[in-house]
């Protein structure tokens, strides 16, 4: 099936010598050394190598001998170290933290590799199985590293840890291309980070939007071309949120899609099929299952004889009644990110974000209000989700006068984060009057403002701007006297910006100069402090 062989570049491989189908274990092997996960240096660790390497045969004593070794040396004990350090693959069970594997360690690697590495519990051997079809001649590629990276960070992981600048063929992409993968592992990355944090409370307050981060992160995955345990776990994700609420038929299909994937990747006997598969039989047996039973289903609920496209709208719950926003670009959402996407975790709200070097900026439409102890506002976020803001101000929401709380006008809170009350739903809890400000416009005005600012107020590369009346770019443009956000050639684009393009019910909001900041965006970068006047 393979041979080892020299790979122009990078030493030893292992080439295909005939077609390997997708799913198919190309190796099986145990390790001829191991390294205990408490044996990281030391005299017990130099001796426990010393014995292991004593024991093997010659063949397999000079195969490890000429593994290469990116670790100087002036002594036999640090030259066996330094190739252990340099080879060994992870095992991490058993309380072993590593072995050395005579052929698995030959395997190179790929950013977009082409095979799928495992150590398998149950038989105590590392497999390696083929993620999609490899051609006759082909290397066999396997991923070094662990969590998926940008290719500035995979290729600074891999020259410290391995000591070699990956040049595979999606390090070699072109910068624009590299841009946007790198863009996809960082909304991966994201993604995953807000389902991890919200937990169990989000999956019963918000399952049909973890349903679509879930959705969103497989056509990441699948736009990266990356074959790793990403998409079969995304999947059991998506099973353990419709199962949660009850919902059997689709909690089943998705895990026979997670079980599917992870058969190809580990094999039969690998830990996520045997662990996990009984969610194919008896979906139920979900612990969560039964917490919810709004999406109440039975396991032969699935529709039949409908194509692929319309099964997958009934899988992941397109139904046309559900609600829809308008689309919000990456970057927007960025910047006014939806109440499941806040950090729940304690910030300092003035001085640090969630991410590093951004603020950003909540943002709700008000649609009820109270002031029994304090002033709670009921606000609905782009996602039309209901949230509660409860005012902790100084003087419990008095800051702020009946006149700017007004049903239909938007709330924006810098640097919101989730907060669990004892009592009622999850909400934001508001405690520093300088990081909030009520705007006398709807949220969805908001963002068409924001959507045109972006495009007729920004200067362009070189200083250029774009008329707001005809669309042209020029250097020489006037802006507005009133709102000084739109800009026009002559008086003739602006009466067709005035009359035409919108401008006439812009104007007025546009002259609040704290409005014009918040859309303007230059505040949510940079790790500085930030509030109210921006």
């Amino acid at each position: 099936m393979y041979v080892i062989k020299d790979v122009d570049g990078k030493g030893k491989g292992l080439v295909a010598t005939e077609k390997i189908p997708r799913g198919t274990r190309i190796l099986s092997e145990e390790p001829i050394i191991t390294i205990r996960q408490n044996e990281q240096d030391g005299d017990r660790l130099r001796n426990s190598i010393r014995q292991q390497i004593d024991r093997l045969d010659e063949a397999q004593r000079q195969n490890f001998l000429s593994m290469h070794n990116i670790h100087p040396h002036k002594t036999v004990a640090q030259k066996y170290h330094g190739i252990i350090g340099t080879n060994a693959l992870p095992i991490e069970a058993d309380g072993i933290g590593g072995g050395i594997f005579l052929e698995a360690c030959r395997i190179n690697h790929a950013c977009d590799n082409n095979a799928q590495k495992h150590w398998n519990s149950n038989i105590k051997r590392h497999t390696v199985h083929a993620l999609r079809d490899i051609e006759e001649g082909e290397e066999i590629t396997i991923y070094y590293l662990g969590a998926n990276k940008s290719r500035k960070d995979r290729r600074e992981s891999l020259r410290e840890r391995f000591g070699f600048e990956c040049s595979c063929r999606l390090c070699s992409l072109p910068p624009d291309q590299i841009l946007e993968s790198d863009k996809r592992v960082v909304e991966i990355a994201r993604l995953d980070g807000i389902l991890g944090e919200g937990g169990l409370m989000e999956i019963m307050s918000s399952p049909l939007q973890c349903l679509r981060h879930v959705e969103t992160m497989i056509h990441l995955y699948e736009e990266q071309g990356q074959g790793d345990a990403g998409i079969p776990r995304s999947l059991l994700d998506a099973a353990q949120i419709a199962i949660a609420h009850g919902d059997l038929a689709r909690g089943r299909t998705f895990a026979e899609r997670a079980i599917s994937g992870w058969r190809m990747s580990g094999g039969d006997d690998c830990e996520e099929v045997l662990e996990h598969g009984y969610l194919v039989v008896t979906p139920s047996k979900l612990r969560l299952y039964g917490l919810s039973m709004k999406w109440k289903t039975e396991m032969d609920d699935v529709p039949v004889g409908l194509d692929a496209a319309k099964f997958d709208d009934w899988l992941w719950r397109r139904e046309k009644s559900e609600p829809t926003s308008r689309p919000m670009s990456r970057t927007e959402r960025e910047i006014f990110p939806a109440f499941i996407d806040l950090p729940n975790r304690p910030i300092s709200t003035r001085s640090m974000a969630a991410r590093p070097n951004h603020h950003y900026c909540f943002l709700g439409e008000i649609t009820d209000s109270s002031t029994f102890h304090h002033l709670e506002l009921q606000l609905k976020d782009i996602d039309n989700r209901k949230i509660p803001l409860h005012f902790y101000t100084e003087g419990l929401g008095g800051e702020w006068t009946p006149s700017q709380i007004k049903k239909g006008y938007t709330v924006a809170v810098l640097n919101a984060q989730r907060h669990v009350f004892i009592f009622g739903d999850p909400g934001i809890r508001h405690e520093d009057a300088d990081m909030l400000r009520i705007f006398p416009c709807s949220l969805a005005k908001f963002h068409a403002l924001h959507s045109q600012a972006q495009e007729f107020s920004e200067e362009s590369e070189g200083g250029a701007r774009t008329c707001h009346g005809c669309g042209r770019t020029g250097l020489s443009l006037q802006k507005c006297a009133k709102c000084f956000s739109y800009w026009y050639c002559d008086k003739a684009c602006q009466e067709v910006g005035w009359k035409e393009k919108g401008h006439r019910g812009d104007c007025k909001p546009l002259q609040d100069e704290e409005l014009r900041k918040l859309l303007g965006g230059k505040w949510c970068d940079g790790g500085n402090g930030v509030g109210f006047p921006l």
